[in-house]
Parts: C-alpha cells; structure tokens; sequence
C-alpha cells in the first residue's frame, strides 16, 4: 500500500503541494479577479478531486513539470469543497467541466482546457 500511496499520493490529502505558490479558489468573486489579472499573466485554473487518484497524479505531474513561477498565476480548487465554483468556471469560460482540469486563461478568456492525462504544465509555455 505504501508503494501506491508514494507514485499517487494519498488521496485524502487535500492540500496542493507547498513548492507551488497556488492561490485557493475558494469564492465566486475571485473569478472576476482571475479575468482581471489573465490581462498582465495568463492564469491557470487547476481543478483538482481530492478523492480521485488520477486528479492526485496529474496535480504532482503537474507540479514537477511547472517552471513558469512569474510568468503565470496559479489558481487551485478544492472541486469537492467548491464544486458551485467549478460550475461557475465551466459557464463564464465557456469550458466542459472535467476533474482533473487545467484551464488558461489570458486576456479574459479560456485559450487552452485539457484534462486527465492531456494535462502537462509544458503546455503552458505556449501562452506566455
């Protein structure tokens, strides 16, 4: 088990890692802040399930592959706790709700949504 628990994580931690300067989404309002600041730095939108071992390994995927510290705002939801603001997401930018999901934003608007296994913080560069 604790082979499992060391490639995917435990799947009861809910908190993103420390390394990352994630910023917890946690209220409706700061979507209108995630479109106001995607005009100085495209922003990424990680939406993650606590409870999905894939969820848990493409955020550590994504996390060991992310380079872009000044260049991209990071945003982390909790979906589990805040699945009115995964709603919310999927109807202002214009996105299919998936878990896991990495959105960016720039300009206001969704430029790039992968999920599962698509999701690779390399993706990111091409938006920068």
């Amino acid at each position: 088990m604790s082979f499992i628990k060391n490639i995917f994580g435990s799947v009861s931690d809910e908190s993103p890692r420390l390394n990352m300067d994630w910023i917890s989404l946690t209220d409706l309002e700061q979507l209108n802040e995630i479109t106001e600041l995607s005009h100085e730095n495209p922003v990424v939108i990680f939406k993650h399930s606590t409870r999905c071992s894939i969820s848990r390994m493409a955020l550590k995927q994504f996390e060991n592959e992310f380079d872009l510290k000044d260049k991209v705002t990071p945003y982390f939801l909790d979906l589990l706790k805040h699945r009115e603001i995964s709603n919310e997401i999927a109807s202002m930018f214009g996105v299919v709700h998936q878990s896991p999901q990495m959105i960016i934003v720039k300009e206001g608007k969704t430029v790039y949504d992968a999920s599962h296994s698509d999701i690779a913080a390399e993706d990111l560069k091409r938006f920068v």
